[in-house]
Formats: C-alpha cells, structure tokens, sequence
C-alpha cells in the first residue's frame, strides 16, 4: 500500500502498527466522545457548558473561543491518545480523520466535502486562496476599504509576486445608512474588463456592516455571462463574522470562494479554519503548501490526482496541532443541535436590543445599521468625548469586557453573542449610559 511508503518515508515503521486494533490501545481513545445533546434555544445550557470565567460580563467572545465542553473533551481525548502512544494514534486516523471533518463542516455548511480545504485560521485561508490565484500582469484585483489586514497584505503579497494591479473601493460613506442598491451599485462601477477577482469580508468587524452578498453575486454573475471563459470575475469573500451567526448554506451564497476561522463564533477549537471553493475557483487556484492527503499518493504514483478531493489537495500538509483540529466536528454538531435559525434569531435580537438602547443615548454615535439584513454580531459606537481605548478600559473596570475596532479609524464594539442574556446586555448599556 503506497501510504504506507508515505510513512515510511518519514523514517516511521508501520507495518504492525496498522493492524492494531482500537481494543489493544484503549477503546477511550477510538470512541466518539459522547455528550448529552443540548436542546434548542436553551442559551443557560450552553452557557454552562464553557468554563469562560463569570467575573466578567462577556461582549467580546467573538475574537477567540472558550472550548466548549463537547470540544474540550474531545481535545483531551485525542491529547491523551496522542501523548500515550502518538505513532500508532496517528496511523489509526491520518487516512480517514480529515475527509471526517470536512464531512461535519459539509453538514454544517451546505455544501459537498470534497470542496473544503482545512486550515489553521482566517489569515491562514486568505493567504492560501490569494496566493494560489492565478493572476497575469494586466489583471485587476478589486477589493473594497473596509477589508481586514489579512486581506489586504494578503493581496498586497500577491500583487508584488504578479504584478497584478490592486484597486480598492469604499461601498458606503456611513454605515448606519448602508443599502443593497448603493452597493451594488459602487461595486458594478468599479468593475472594469480587466477585474479578475473582486475581494470582499461578509460582516465588517470594523463597522458590522453585513454586506448583501446574494445581491452582489448576482451582478458579478450577469457581467460573467458577458465575458470569456479566460475573463470571468472570482468572488472570494471574508465569512469569518457571519459564519456561527447566519442561518445560511455557503453553496448558495453566491461567492466562488469563502474563508473563515472556526475558532469565533463556531466555538471550534482554537487554531481551525477552513476554505470553501467551488469547482470553478479551485480550478483556478494553485496549491501553496504540499498536502499530505491522497495528493501523496499521487507523487509516489499509486493514483491520479482527478481521484484526490480538491479540497484535501488544497488542505496544507505537515503535522499540525491534531489533538484540535480532530476536535472540529463536535463544534458544528453543537451548533446544529442548537439549530441554526435558532442561533441567528438570538444573536440578532440581542444585537437588536444592544443597538436600540445605545441608539437612545444623546451622548452615543451608533455606526453598525439597525436594520438586521444589513449588520450582524458586532455593534460599533462612539462615546463623546470618550476615545475607543478609554470605553473599554473603563467598562473593564465595571466587570465588562468588549473592545474596539482595529482599524485606522476606530469605535467602541460590542459582540452580544450566544453566551450572552438580556440582563447582561441592560448592565452593559447602564455603563455606557453612565459614561454620559
């Protein structure tokens, strides 16, 4: 068997290995970790489940997860196991693990497996998809002012290395007042006949801004349909703050390409992400970083690569922190017992009410839009009077931690999320009514 040669190739001995069964290691180690299922719209439930510290009223969970305790324990299943007996651990799973994963996500997300790459972060994905584009001298790269960093040097790298022009475009001027014709229209007028991909992020964590994503695509889609095969435009969007908010099949969003960190509002283990692509993006794309999937196999020359998934040819090869990413698919079952209409109703109606009580304050600017079609997540204010940096360490001093927007120009934010309550939201809005 040519995998076994892969390992071999690393100096690993796995005849007997191979054939040891599950029972000889410790059945613990191989079995499904077993957890109660949490019924739908039980947020106290949930809440129990993460041992974040009670000290703190928690508005700024979406930037790094707390393990919930169906991950947390599936981590330490695989620790253990790995740290008991690590060569024979990995052979039992290697083959197998990744494809399962990718299934859990599929579920989760809409979409086929086969199209999803595994990755350690948002920053991670970007870099993998901008880097594998395969871009000429004379192509446009539209992305818009309100990208993250990652974005944005991401591109920046790849245009050097191509030669490629970037052009950046803002989609609204004030964000509370954003529309979906505005948009569009911002975005149809900046495409030109040498635009070959247009970059965009889903909710904007510098105004939480969500962009209308379905309505852009269409309009990329219909300039498509007027242009050759060589000239088609590429969507690739920056999902990682509406995905684990929106009740939404990725497949069906319109972009060609989404990356997103499953370490926010997942709750997926730290140091997980991933890429979705579809048929025609990843065929325009190039690997950045070897896989070690079935791509292996095709390098000794057991197989072709039409055989290998695209998803885990695109996935980067060497040896990661296993014990969390094997830990991934218990994140999106707790979010599908939850129910994902449910998730969505409860962020927004807690964003609702954070966003209706600031917008009362005289002394408050709300820049996040009202309307939940147009926001989601993350609520973005200023205090007058009050820098950003100041809001949040006085809230702090007040037991609340939230934070602000990393960016040039800067607000106060807060992230009312699931593991939030209505009272803590009144205590949080009391504190910045008091800042008066």
């Amino acid at each position: 068997m040519l995998r076994r040669e892969f390992l071999n190739g690393f100096g690993i001995s796995v005849g007997a290995s191979l054939l040891i069964p599950s029972t000889v290691l410790g059945a613990q180690t191989a079995e499904v970790v077993a957890s109660s299922p949490i019924q739908p719209r039980d947020w106290t439930a949930l809440r129990n489940l993460f041992p974040l510290t009670r000290k703190y009223i928690q508005l700024s969970t979406f930037l790094l997860a707390s393990h919930p305790k169906p991950v947390a324990d599936a981590i330490e299943k695989h620790r253990r196991a790995f740290d008991e007996n690590p060569s024979d651990y990995w052979h039992q799973h290697f083959e197998t693990i990744d494809h399962e994963i990718c299934h859990a996500a599929g579920q989760y997300m809409g979409c086929k497996a086969r199209n999803i790459a595994l990755t350690d972060s948002t920053t991670m994905g970007l870099s993998l998809v901008y880097s594998g584009l395969q871009l000429q001298p004379d192509d446009e790269v539209l992305q818009t002012v309100h990208d993250h960093y990652s974005t944005d040097m991401s591109l920046a790298y790849r245009a050097q290395r191509t030669g490629a022009k970037i052009n950046r475009i803002a989609l609204y001027d004030d964000p509370a007042r954003v529309n979906t014709d505005d948009i569009v229209q911002r975005m149809k007028a900046a495409i030109t006949s040498n635009t070959r991909v247009f970059a965009a992020t889903w909710v904007h964590s510098s105004t939480g801004v969500k962009l209308p994503i379905r309505a852009m695509a269409d309009t990329i889609d219909a300039l498509n349909k007027q242009r050759k095969a060589n000239q088609q435009i590429l969507f690739c969007v920056d999902g990682v703050h509406g995905f684990g908010i929106e009740d939404q099949n990725i497949s069906e969003l319109g972009c060609d390409f989404f990356i997103a960190g499953t370490h926010k509002w997942i709750f997926g283990p730290r140091g997980t992400g991933l890429i979705w692509g579809n048929d025609k993006a990843w065929a325009q794309s190039e690997p950045v970083i070897p896989s070690f999937s079935a791509s292996y196999d095709v390098w000794l020359g057991g197989m072709t690569q039409d055989q290998v998934p695209v998803g885990e040819h695109m996935s980067p090869g060497g040896f990661h922190s296993f014990e969390h990413r094997w830990a991934l698919p218990e994140a999106f079952k707790l979010h599908q017992q939850l129910g994902k209409a449910n998730v969505q109703k409860r962020i927004h109606q807690l964003n609702q009410q954070t966003k209706m009580g600031l917008a009362k304050m005289p002394h408050v600017t709300l820049y996040t839009p009202n309307s939940n079609e147009m926001s989601s997540g993350l609520v973005c204010f200023d205090v007058k009077g009050v820098s950003p940096g100041d809001v949040v360490k006085k809230m702090h001093n007040k037991g609340i931690i939230m934070s602000s927007t990393p960016y040039r120009i800067s607000y106060a934010r807060f992230a009312p999320s699931l593991l939030n309550n209505e009272q803590e939201i009144e205590q949080a809005l009391a504190e910045i009514q008091a800042l008066a």
